[in-house]
């Protein structure tokens, strides 16, 4: 029986050029019953509506990354747009803001964010929001009338207890990598006052491979390992955590067909 949703994989990274097909097929045999496949720029973008159109489990997400958002043409964004309204298109991402490397300024990254905000509006698609370092511009603009679409995952949660909770008064998700299973991990107490009715399952391959497989290549069927930790922090069996952040990846993006 398929347990787990991978809601944020990079598939068409050319880390997996020499071995996408076993990947795939490694997640199916982990009980992956889907993947999506997230585009951070118009070219991955287009690669992972071909990866939806190519891989029955796979499905995709459109935009434009924070650190990739400068200089971008109009054009881009109506290409977006279009990519968006593909059957097996389920969010706009991965967006966001990215204060870490900052490689657009603060009033870019926020404009480009908001836009494709009110392009998942439009479209009636939940957002996949990065965030780096951006904590409490993220959370104004979240809160405000600023951003169109108020329906969301914020994926690879970082943020201390207080920024957890005024997340959790809004209608967004939150999702933990594989580094909830370092060992140096500061970030239990996260997941566990987390409600499970709000947790999502990600890897965000090919980074933050989880324990006992990092330092390889992170990819889907590594999703167990993270879901292990999260099970054994909820004090719940890894069945009931994989049914349940499966039926909140579906209640979130409504066009996930599994």
């Amino acid at each position: 029986m398929e347990l787990f949703v991978d809601t944020h994989a990079h598939l068409d990274f050319d880390l997996f050029d020499e071995d996408r097909e076993l990947v795939i097929q490694r997640a199916i045999e982990n009980k992956v019953a889907g993947i999506i496949s997230i585009g951070v720029d118009l070219e991955s973008s287009k690669r992972a509506v071909e990866l939806a159109d190519k891989y029955a489990i796979v499905f995709a997400a459109v935009g434009i990354h924070p650190t990739e958002c400068a200089d971008v043409p109009d054009r881009d964004f109506d290409v977006i747009e279009e990519l968006a309204q593909h059957e097996k298109v389920v969010a706009i991402g991965e967006i966001g803001l990215d204060y870490y490397h900052m490689r657009a300024p603060k009033n870019v990254q926020k404009n480009v964010f908001i836009y494709q905000s009110h392009i998942a509006k439009k479209l009636d698609l939940p957002i996949i929001v990065h965030n780096r370092e951006a904590q409490a511009d993220l959370l104004e603009l979240i809160t405000s009338n600023a951003l169109a679409q108020k329906e969301g995952v914020l994926h690879s949660f970082s943020g201390d207890d207080i920024y957890l909770e005024n997340i959790l008064e809004t209608d967004f998700f939150i999702s933990f990598t594989g580094n909830i299973t370092f060992k140096n991990s500061k970030m239990e107490h996260l997941v566990e006052k987390t409600p499970v009715e709000k947790l999502l399952l990600e890897t965000d391959s090919p980074f933050l491979t989880p324990v006992p497989l990092r330092g390889k290549r992170n990819e889907p069927a590594f999703i167990v390992h993270t879901a292990k930790k999260i099970a054994e922090i909820k004090k719940i069996s890894l069945e009931d955590l994989g049914q349940i952040t499966t039926e909140n990846a579906r209640h979130l993006f409504k066009k996930l067909n599994i």
